[in-house]
């Protein structure tokens, strides 16, 4: 992550930038520090599932800079079930940057376990890999600039109000394409895995 990790630990222990970061995931309400309520949007092959569920934070631990958090809902329907236990926490790395290292454990259950567990972890993967990379793009808007020469100012250069800090970036939706060559990868090798077996 291109940021030290106390930063990037102070943007993961902000429950509502986490969730802007994952495809699909919007934080509808904030009950309190520990308990949200929130949906989630995701399309696995021909249908989109959409769940509505309660989010609750199980610790934040600054010594360790870890997350710990469940969510659990349902599609709109009633026909589908969905968990998430995540942990999540910021390590240091080289140069002063900082290593995001989580575990998740999902389940799915009623129509939307029919679309298969090979479907849904491939899925899943790309959703992490999305999470991944909208986190870092919101952790560069944030981090500091790099430590150099301060800048110099001429005498006859007139005064300015500071300008306003940068807006971070707009996170990414899921991306379908990588979504479908990622299924029709794993579909693939599922059909010559069973010829050469």
């Amino acid at each position: 992550m291109p940021a030290s990790p106390e930063v990037a630990w102070n943007l993961l222990r902000d429950v509502e930038a986490v969730a802007g970061c994952m495809p699909g995931a919007k934080i509808t309400e904030r009950i309190d520090d520990s308990h949200y309520k929130g949906t989630v949007t995701v399309k696995v092959g021909p249908a989109t599932l959409a769940f509505r569920g309660d989010i609750e934070v199980k610790s934040l631990d600054p010594a360790t800079r870890t997350l710990h958090l469940v969510a659990k809902g349902s599609d709109t329907s009633g026909t589908s079930a969905a968990s998430l236990d995540l942990t999540a926490r910021s390590e240091a790395a080289e140069d002063g940057r900082s290593n995001l290292v989580g575990k998740s454990e999902a389940s799915v259950s009623g129509k939307a376990a029919a679309f298969g567990g090979r479907m849904m972890d491939t899925v899943a993967d790309q959703i992490l890999k999305q999470f991944a990379a909208n986190f870092a793009a919101k952790l560069a808007a944030f981090a500091p600039p790099p430590p150099g020469p301060a800048p110099t100012v001429e005498a006859s250069a007139s005064v300015r109000a500071p300008s306003a800090p940068p807006s971070p970036p707009e996170p990414q939706a899921l991306n379908g394409l990588a979504l479908a060559w990622a299924v029709v990868k794993d579909w693939l090798r599922g059909i010559f895995s069973k010829k050469t077996a």
